[in-house]
């Protein structure tokens, strides 16, 4: 039991010289480039009082509209690419994607396409 007594007493020991260390000077950090950056200095964002109305979204009157058209019929179908276009459109001006990763090469016998 005193044997016991004693590891727990050295294992509660060091625990506590760990604790009482001062902390190290800040140095940066590897960052992957995903989520926040651990070296930017925090800076609080600022409200504005009156936020600009957002633009009208275009597809919710397309959406209404293919609700009432019969379910997979031509007029339904060219409503559902317009809706898809736009959606399409919207990602392209949110996705950025570096120059780097997209190389033009010659397409390869891998390359899977859509059969529509």
């Amino acid at each position: 039991m005193i044997r016991y007594s004693f590891i727990l007493l050295t294992f509660c020991t060091a625990l506590i010289g760990c604790a009482g260390a001062q902390a190290q000077e800040r140095r940066p950090i590897a960052w992957d480039g995903l989520g926040k950056d651990p070296n930017r200095p925090h800076v609080a964002k600022r409200r504005v009082a009156n936020p600009a109305p957002g633009a009208p979204d275009p597809n919710q009157e397309r959406e209404r509209v293919l609700g009432t058209l019969q379910p997979y019929s031509q007029a339904w179908w060219a409503v559902h690419d317009e809706i898809q276009a736009e959606n399409d459109r919207r990602l392209g001006t949110k996705l950025v994607i570096c120059p780097r990763c997209v190389e033009s090469s010659p397409p390869s016998e891998n390359v899977t396409g859509s059969i529509r």
